[in-house]
C-alpha cells in the first residue's frame, strides 16, 4: 500500500508539472484539479496504511495478552 501513496505522489508531480506547463486556463485548471485529487488520493492510502498497522499491533498484543 505504500507503493501506491508513492505512485500518487509521483502522478500529483507529474500533473502539477502539466499545470506549470501549460498554456490554456482550462488544461491549468484541469491539471490542477488532477494534481490535487491524486494527492488526496495519496493521503488517504497512507492513512490507511497507517491505521492498518495500528489494528495489526492491537490485535497482536490482545492476542499476546490471551497466552
Amino acid at each position: 500500500m505504500a507503493d501506491d501513496a508513492v505512485t500518487y505522489r509521483a502522478r500529483a508531480a507529474v500533473e502539477t508539472a502539466n499545470a506549470q506547463g501549460a498554456t490554456l486556463d482550462n488544461v491549468r485548471e484541469r491539471s490542477e484539479r488532477a494534481a490535487r485529487a491524486w494527492d488526496a488520493m495519496a493521503d488517504r492510502a497512507e492513512r490507511v496504511s497507517t491505521q492498518r498497522l495500528q489494528r495489526e499491533a492491537a490485535t497482536a498484543a490482545q492476542r499476546s495478552a490471551e497466552d
